[in-house]
């Protein structure tokens, strides 16, 4: 028994035959839409990690099996490979000075136009990711990314994972395990439409226990490395939540994940000042759900190398 409270939704389709969950997720389909995903273009472009996430000292990164260091010169986020061209110290050592980097051994000074050969790579800070263009993808000016609320409360997670960038996307392309592995968090979903490349859901988010807030959301994966949920009906609709996995090296992948919370109600301009408050929350959650979805990953992943 669950109470629903907030925007009522138009009743939903109903299936000619109601199937049980296992029957639904159709392993055939999600690797059908996973090799889609996998397969797009994303213009070279790698999440490296929240822009809250950097400050000011330098950061150390491994993308694809780089090793990165990256940094803020006078507000501007750089990333550029991580040993010194002088003699190849760790330049994430280092610290800030005047916008550059100094070598932590010899004090070299490092800044946007590089020296010799080593050079940043091509950079985007948009506010709510750190991107760097590394691949070998026909390059674009900017990363592939879905449609923002044009104002939101933005949280972030970062996380590392035993398994493959993959194998997070078939974990975010299959919404039937959602009130099985996540009951503290779910408890009712259903998929309304299942298309080639989208998925819409029916889910009744807990709020507090039989307390539930209903919404349509979709599942799409814009690239061969994100999967974006949107919420388009009921409470909070045009919120975004976007996971991102990028690989570290074989079998080790970060996972980014953004929350973009946005609501029409009149309220929601005193909640957006109040981010510091609710930020902590949406972690939480967020955390909540990824605490069973890392061992769904890493399982998938090493039934892929090791198969039984």
């Amino acid at each position: 028994m669950i109470v629903t409270l907030g925007r009522r939704l138009p009743p939903a389709p109903r299936a000619a035959a109601e199937q049980p969950s296992w029957a639904e997720a159709d392993p055939r389909w999600i690797q059908r839409c996973l090799r889609r995903a996998l397969a797009r273009p994303s213009g070279g472009w790698y999440v490296v990690d929240a822009a809250s996430a950097l400050g000011d000292r330098p950061r150390r990164y491994v993308v694809d099996g780089r090793e990165l260091v990256a940094w803020r010169a006078e507000g501007r986020a750089l990333v550029a490979p991580l040993a010194c061209p002088h003699m190849g110290a760790d330049l994430a050592s280092g610290r800030v000075v005047a916008g550059r980097l100094l070598c932590p051994w010899h004090g070299l000074a490092l800044g946007p136009g590089g020296l010799g050969a080593w050079r940043p790579f091509p950079t985007i800070d948009d506010g709510v990711l750190l991107w760097a263009r590394l691949g070998t993808d026909p390059p674009t000016d900017a990363p592939v990314q879905a449609p923002r609320p044009a104002r939101f409360i933005a949280s972030a997670l970062r996380m590392v994972a035993r398994c493959d960038p993959e194998d997070v996307l078939a974990n975010r392309l299959d919404p039937w395990h959602g009130t099985h592995l996540h009951p503290q968090s779910f408890a009712r979903l259903r998929v309304l439409e299942r298309g080639e490349d989208t998925l819409k859901v029916r889910v009744a988010y807990r709020a507090l226990g039989p307390v539930c807030v209903e919404v349509d959301a979709t599942f799409h994966a814009p690239d061969p490395r994100s999967v974006v949920m949107t919420i388009v009906g009921g409470e909070g609709e045009g919120s975004v939540v976007a996971t991102h996995a990028t690989p570290v090296r074989a079998g080790l992948t970060s996972i980014v994940e953004v929350t973009l919370a946005t609501s029409d109600r009149a309220a929601f301009r005193v909640t957006r000042r109040l981010g510091r408050l609710v930020r902590p929350w949406l972690q939480r959650r967020a955390q909540l759900l990824w605490d069973d979805d890392l061992a769904y990953a890493e399982r998938r992943y090493a039934r892929r190398v090791r198969p039984r």
